[in-house]
């Protein structure tokens, strides 16, 4: 078995403040950015019940363990929305739950008779955040992470990304549209819908490189010297000296005489702490960074090793 399959990392410690105590959210969405939302409502309080299919969810057969790890603490039940019995379910639900949360295309939700406009009418107190594909007229369209992340120019190489970038992103964006949703009703009693899309959400994660901060000669691309990973003798080091505090420390570390004239931007300064940190170990610089207090982590695997 690949192990790098079922790695799972420590979870975030839950935050003492809940928000959303005491609001009850049903969720239709399956797959990640919808479990992903339930995740952090839940951990604002949120009292959460998901609505699958007789099929169930897809993340369920192919990767149980996630499956099992994002939907802790959630209600699932399951039901065939196109028959009278599911139908029931339900409306049962929804008559007791203050937020809808869906991931269907607009005319699959218009088919079950749950567009917004019927599901306001029915339910005036209900608010619904729907997470689509992209925005407005899009909403159609096929997608999914990976071709989102290629329309905000995030896919560099050939390589597949780390993470679900646009699926995490929306899914925060989905949290942050139900506590506004939650807001809007204690104002003014009547729910409100809400649309997330998840290449609005690459779009805004792409944003530091459309500025240029992020592009090669960047500050935070690898232009600045303090501010880049380096190989060392038993692996890679990733800096992040970018205030002058930290670059000055890091020079210093390093024996860098700095130019006056933008000196971390130098390729003579790239140069010389290149050369620093490659004949250094990996104990060595986690050794240095606590001594001088330098932003720095070391990776002792190789670059195509996971980590």
């Amino acid at each position: 078995m690949d192990n790098r399959a079922i790695r799972m990392p420590t979870p975030p410690k839950p935050s003492s403040i809940k928000p959303l105590r005491g609001v009850r959210v049903l969720s239709l969405a399956l797959n990640v950015p919808g479990p992903a939302t339930m995740m952090r409502l839940r951990a604002m309080g949120a009292t959460c019940t998901k609505l699958e299919p007789p099929a169930g969810d897809p993340m369920a057969r192919y990767n149980p363990d996630v499956f099992a790890t994002v939907h802790r603490g959630v209600k699932l039940l399951q039901a065939d929305l196109r028959t009278p019995e599911g139908r029931s379910v339900l409306s049962r639900e929804l008559a007791r739950s203050e937020v809808l949360l869906t991931s269907f295309r607009p005319a699959a939700l218009a088919s079950l008779g749950l567009g917004w406009k019927a599901l306001h009418k029915e339910y005036p107190g209900l608010s619904q955040v729907a997470i689509v594909g992209a925005p407005g007229e899009r909403a159609q369209e096929a997608g999914h992470d990976l071709t989102y992340m290629a329309e905000a120019g995030l896919l560099l190489s050939d390589d597949m990304p780390a993470t679900l970038y646009a699926d995490m992103g929306g899914a925060l964006m989905a949290a942050e549209a139900v506590l506004g949703a939650v807001l809007q009703r204690h104002r003014s009693g009547r729910g409100i819908y809400s649309e997330v899309a998840l290449s609005a959400a690459a779009a805004w994660l792409a944003l530091p490189r459309s500025w240029g901060m992020t592009l090669p000669d960047g500050p935070v691309g690898g232009g600045h010297a303090g501010y880049r990973i380096y190989g060392c003798k038993d692996g890679r080091v990733a800096v992040a000296a970018l205030e002058p505090h930290f670059a000055a420390a890091l020079c210093k570390a390093a024996g860098v005489q700095a130019s006056p004239r933008n000196p971390m931007m130098a390729s003579a300064t790239h140069a010389a702490i290149a050369a620093f940190f490659a004949g250094q170990t990996c104990g060595e610089l986690q050794a240095l960074a606590v001594a001088q207090d330098i932003p720095l982590r070391t990776l002792a695997l190789k670059p195509d090793s996971f980590p």
